[in-house]
């Protein structure tokens, strides 16, 4: 039986390291406009930001507008994986769309305000991944890959190095406009 699960609309997630020789990404920035659960919907996502790959993350947890609905993330979806006990942060979340090529998004968190911008987004694809590694959860939906990617960190623009392949299986920068995690 499947009751836990969570479902999405303008999901815009980049995964990325700060130097290109370190073995696992730094920077997770995987959020949407709406995310659904059996607690209701609002706003959400999470966020990694390790700027020095040694030391503490600056922030690191679940996002949302309502931590109620941003505590059902770590326990009912990432149970069993390092993000299980994740802390939620109250977060102001904005997602843009410059389509067909651009997308991006705002999240004020922690005292700090991560800004992407994925571009060259590709045609979108129909996904189907099995659970695995960091993900115990089938994924489904719909993404485009994109071809570049920035962040901005308090104004600033950090360096990025995109990995082959993101925490989820997938492409690590994408426009994902709709989709769902079942366990």
């Amino acid at each position: 039986m499947i009751d836990r699960w969570m479902s999405w609309e303008g999901g815009v997630d980049l995964c990325a390291a700060t130097r290109s020789d370190l073995a696992m990404p730094n920077v997770l920035v995987h959020v949407a406009r709406v995310v659904h659960t059996p607690l209701g919907s609002a706003p959400a996502g999470m966020v990694l930001y390790q700027p020095d790959p040694n030391g503490a993350p600056l922030v690191i947890g679940f996002v949302c507008t309502d931590p109620k609905i941003g505590a059902y993330f770590g326990p009912r979806i990432f149970a069993g994986t390092p993000f299980e006990g994740a802390p939620v942060h109250t977060a102001k979340i904005a997602i843009t769309t410059d389509l067909p090529g651009a997308v991006g998004a705002r999240v004020e968190v922690g005292g700090h305000v991560f800004e992407t911008r994925l571009e060259g987004l590709g045609g979108l694809s129909v996904i189907d991944r099995a659970p695995g590694g960091m993900t115990p959860f089938r994924q489904q939906g719909l993404e485009a890959v994109a071809k570049r990617a920035t962040l901005k960190v308090d104004g600033v623009a950090v360096a990025l190095a995109l990995p082959e392949r993101g925490i989820s299986g997938g492409a690590p920068a994408v426009w994902a406009p709709a989709g769902v995690y079942a366990r």
